[in-house]
């Protein structure tokens, strides 16, 4: 059987199974590291069988323009939609930090939900989020807080990371109980830590795993 894809990862899972939940994996990124934090995620999802991970990206935004520069992305995975969000039974969300806050090209989406939120859609479905800093201290928690906010508003179940998971208690670099994360150094070039990719994995894994349980229902 042939194996799906997450981004430009390839993982297996329950090959004897049928896919009863995916999970959209949906994020911003400028140098690659939060990209590469959702790829994690992916492996998280994936690892869970009955599940699967659809990757999303969205666009650059200015004030000049509200129209993303191309209609598709030159390389990586597609732009978000909002059937995206509608098809799926899960989200696990990324962006990278401005001034303790999400990026401005996903807090761009998320203000154009409203069409979601009054279907009431996404209430019920299970949702995590991540993020990456150049600093240690550079407003991790509550650029996931930042990210929470509108989940709520769309009455999504949300779901963090439990001190049970052990690398929680052992990352000297990224990882919150309010979700994965990743510390990339001054010049944002430091690679994932193991603690940080297990973290991430684990998050994508809860979210899938409750996803799963509740399409079963």
């Amino acid at each position: 059987m042939a194996q799906p894809f997450c981004g430009n990862v390839r993982v297996p899972y329950g090959e004897e199974s049928e896919t009863v939940a995916e999970v959209l994996v949906l994020y911003y990124s400028r140098t690659g590291a939060t990209a590469e934090l959702a790829r994690q995620v992916c492996r998280g999802v994936e690892a869970v069988t009955g599940a699967k991970a659809r990757l999303r990206t969205v666009p650059v935004v200015s004030a000049a323009s509200e129209a993303p520069a191309q209609p598709v992305p030159a390389s990586g995975p597609p732009y978000a939609t909002l059937d995206d969000l509608r098809e799926v039974q899960g989200l696990v969300m990324g962006s990278p930090t401005r001034f303790g806050n999400m990026a401005a090209p996903l807090k761009y989406f998320l203000d154009g939900t409203a069409a979601l939120w009054l279907s009431g859609v996404l209430a019920g479905k299970p949702a995590g989020v991540f993020t990456s800093t150049q600093t240690l201290h550079g407003g991790q928690e509550t650029t996931l807080m930042s990210m929470m906010l509108p989940l709520l508003h769309h009455g999504m179940l949300l779901v963090g990371l439990p001190y049970t998971e052990r690398a929680l208690n052992e990352t000297t670099s990224g990882g919150t109980p309010y979700g994965a994360s990743h510390v990339g150094g001054p010049n944002g070039t430091t690679a994932l830590s193991e603690a940080e990719k297990t973290l991430a994995q684990a998050l994508g894994r809860r979210v899938a795993t409750i996803a799963v349980q509740l399409a079963r229902t």
